[in-house]
């Protein structure tokens, strides 16, 4: 399977999980790559064999082996093709092994967009001004949007640290990247760390490098977050969920601007500036003891709140069609009325990012590609109907009651793997097969 994109890059994508092929399938595709997608190490090298590529990307499980055998592969035999592994999360030991083996960077899964393409664009070395956008501008006409560009403009012009308070999905990466863009710092590197994705024993390298030689499989010196942003923008999302440990060494980093590679003596000056978002209250945590309140007070200098989109529903048609701008293939699709009205009604868990799947499916689904209904849209029932049919708390007839809360337990595990159905059975703590079959019965799309 692939998609032919002439005279662009081609990448290899091996793994035998439907969703996660599928996802990086699509991302790769909307970077201008052509993507071919193999779903076993045999089948892997049989295409690298046959034909050049100038990526490839392996999940470490495959149905007939580890996916490290396809990083030997392309090292015994001298292929030009830099590769990277998607290792379980906390699976240290098979990015070692893979760094090892070869294998130039690895991804942890649930796997992060930004962070894929970050890695795609290192490994391709294509220049980033080539590469589209990977999101939208902050549209919208409405007076929330409206301060919140406000807001950003003074921002921009200073160089204290910002935090980035929203919902998921509301667009925090995209309101951070857009106050790098403005300032000073506009010119120099913006490195958005995703804090959940790390394991915690890989931290410190990640985020401060290491020595060659510090631990098994370091066999070169390499630079961690804070020196590839050295003179620009340091992004953590998801700040709420960094180990206490780390917060230590992250609070002193920040206050003595310098940083130590694991297995150095020395500490190496850095200058970036600190922009950190979360989804969740981190105030709430600070008097829970769960996160340190001195790295509040040094990450929580100047608040900026992202409204969620049901705050902006007047600007929900406005971004449908600049997200079905960039989806589109030639004629740009078109919602009919009753589309426009279905959107603006629905509740919008996952915010502009859920805005984007849900039109992305109307437009893979509809009938005529170029005019999208209410019915290619596939929504869920509202969140006020359901609870319409039923007073609140009542427990009766049961099997409802319990389709409520399974419905809710699902679309938050999805909300919070950004939409990866793999990843949300996972964190459910059920099979993938019983994830499909739950929400076909539940009526999820």
């Amino acid at each position: 399977m692939a998609r032919k994109i002439r005279g662009q890059p081609r990448v290899l994508v091996v793994d035998d999980e439907p969703d996660l092929l599928e996802l990086l399938e699509l991302t790769l595709s909307r970077m201008g790559l052509e993507t071919v997608c193999a779903q076993s190490v045999g089948e892997a090298v049989r295409l690298l064999d046959k034909d050049p590529f100038d990526l490839c990307l392996t999940d470490m499980r495959l149905p007939d082996g580890e996916g490290l055998r396809v990083v030997e592969h392309i090292t015994q035999k001298g292929l030009d093709v830099p590769v990277a592994v998607i290792t379980a999360f906390g699976s240290a030991e098979n990015a070692v092994a893979a760094l090892k083996a070869g294998a130039f960077d690895y991804l942890a899964k649930p796997v992060a967009l930004e962070q894929l393409r970050a890695l795609v664009k290192q490994a391709l070395k294509v220049p980033e001004k080539t590469l589209p956008a990977s999101s939208y501008q902050l549209l919208g006409e409405s007076q929330a949007i409206e301060q919140v560009r406000g807001l950003i403009d003074r921002l921009a012009k200073s160089q204290a640290p910002v935090f980035v308070n929203g919902e998921s999905g509301s667009g925090k990466e995209l309101a951070a990247r857009t106050i790098h863009l403005n300032g000073p710092r506009g010119e120099l590197p913006f490195v958005a760390v995703n804090c959940g994705a790390i394991p915690e024993n890989l931290m410190e390298s990640e985020f401060f490098g290491y020595r060659k030689g510090a631990f098994t499989g370091a066999d070169a010196d390499r630079d961690g977050f804070f020196q590839a942003a050295n003179g620009g923008t340091l992004f953590l999302d998801e700040v709420a969920d960094l180990p206490l440990a780390m917060q230590v060494k992250l609070l002193r980093a920040i206050q003595e601007k310098k940083v130590r590679k694991v297995g150095a003596t020395q500490e190496d000056p850095v200058d970036v500036r600190i922009i950190s978002a979360t989804h969740k209250k981190l105030a709430g945590l600070v008097d829970s003891g769960e996160f340190r309140q001195d790295l509040f007070y040094r990450l929580h200098v100047i608040e900026l709140a992202m409204p969620s989109l049901r705050e902006m529903r007047e600007d929900i048609p406005l971004i449908a069609d600049a997200i079905l701008t960039k989806l589109s293939r030639g004629v740009v699709a078109q919602l009919e009325p009753e589309a426009v009205a279905a959107l603006e009604r629905y509740p919008f868990p996952g915010n502009v990012r859920e805005l984007e799947n849900i039109l992305e499916r109307g437009l893979s689904l509809a009938a005529d590609p170029q005019h999208i209904t209410a019915e290619d849209l596939h929504l869920t029932p509202l969140a006020e109907e359901s609870d319409a049919a039923m007073p609140p708390g009542e427990k009766w007839p049961l099997q409802d009651y319990l389709d409520r809360v399974e419905r809710a337990a699902i679309n938050e595990a999805l909300e919070k793997t950004r939409y990866n159905r793999t990843a949300a059975a996972k964190l459910l703590g059920i099979t993938f097969r019983a994830m499909r079959y739950r929400m076909e019965r539940l009526g999820i799309k």
